[in-house]
């Protein structure tokens, strides 16, 4: 039998890094732990993306809340209610700088470090921080929901521009921005981070929405792992923005098998990354995944990732109005006739 990881290239480049193939792990509870990563190194992950440092984390630190929490008496109970609850992520900053350095002597392949939250801030400073306790590259992972009435669309935008832009100032390791697909001109909005120094665009953040506890008349956590129907919304904008942005991308959201993993590299994606597929089959599920991707690009007689990337992009199919509004209403009709 013919040794297919020999025949078929599966390497592609991210961040200017070289992977050995698209699988990229990305930023979730699986990453908190060294030995969890070693794991996915030996399963196959290219590269991983580390657990957030959350925002709230650099603001708890700088406040020293944690002194005025033990003093009672002298902040009172309403004090402490600033700030979310952030025990389940007790690490805080230094304990993240230390996690990086940890994660880079136990693996070989890239290790990413994550940034989430708005403003600027401490950011500049772990930014920083992280490039010096070895992280290969740097993901903003922007969570945002305006909901003052008086912030605009464009306040919004130069919110993360700016942000982009100090943090490549700061550092000199390549900068990825995560970010959610709620822009009314999506392409624009990416020029305009291309023009702020971003060197990949990863589609897309998943806001989770809160739920309704109608008995105890309560807002509520609702945590909902992805699916493959997610996939179609982040093919569709990196099919369209392929070829008109310098930027990598990276499809992130609803990848659970190798032909999503295909898909995302004909849209044009340079990695697939993931993180529900490996909590709800596990850690070797990347191994299945590796497996079957040879397998398929082998059957349809490809040499290379790279010689599909982009093949079904906005830019490369015969029909790309299939991307704009003229397959909405062949959608429709598609349906009807059923």
């Amino acid at each position: 039998m013919i040794d297919l990881s020999k025949t078929i290239d599966l390497s592609t480049t991210y961040l200017g890094l070289k992977l050995r193939n698209p699988l990229v792990a990305s930023s979730g509870p699986m990453c908190e732990d060294v030995g969890n990563i070693r794991r996915m190194e030996d399963a196959g992950a290219a590269a991983v993306v580390l657990h957030s440092l959350f925002e709230e984390q650099i603001t708890l630190e700088s406040y020293e809340l944690d002194r005025f929490i033990s003093a009672a008496e002298d902040v009172g109970a309403e004090g402490t209610t600033h700030f979310p609850d952030m025990l389940g992520y007790n690490r805080g900053p230094e304990g993240y700088l230390k996690h990086v350095s940890k994660a880079k002597e136990a693996v070989r392949i890239p290790v990413i470090a994550s940034l989430n939250g708005t403003s600027v801030g401490g950011w500049l400073k772990y930014a920083i921080e992280m490039e010096q306790a070895g992280a290969d590259a740097l993901e903003l992972n922007i969570y945002y929901i305006p909901v003052d009435p008086e912030v605009t669309g464009e306040q919004v935008e130069r919110k993360y521009c700016d942000l982009v832009r100090e943090v490549k100032s700061a550092v000199h390791i390549p900068v990825a921005v995560k970010l959610g697909p709620y822009f009314s001109a999506m392409v624009n909005m990416a020029k305009r981070l291309e023009a702020a120094g971003a060197d990949a665009l990863v589609l897309f953040n998943r806001f989770y929405q809160p739920d309704f506890d109608l008995e105890a008349l309560e807002v509520v956590p609702n945590l909902i792992l992805s699916n493959q129907h997610e996939l179609l919304l982040r093919l569709h904008w990196i099919a369209v923005l392929y070829g008109n942005i310098k930027p990598d991308m990276a499809l992130t959201g609803g990848v659970h098998s190798a032909t999503d993993v295909v898909k995302a590299m004909m849209a044009g994606a340079k990695v697939a990354m993931m993180t529900s597929a490996l909590l709800k089959k596990g850690v070797s599920y990347l191994d299945t995944m590796l497996t079957e991707l040879l397998i398929w690009l082998g059957d349809h007689e490809y040499d290379s990732i790279r010689q599909m990337q982009g093949s079904m992009s906005r830019n490369a199919v015969p029909q790309p109005q299939a991307f704009e509004r003229a397959n909405y209403m062949k959608v429709l009709s598609s349906y009807a006739m059923r």
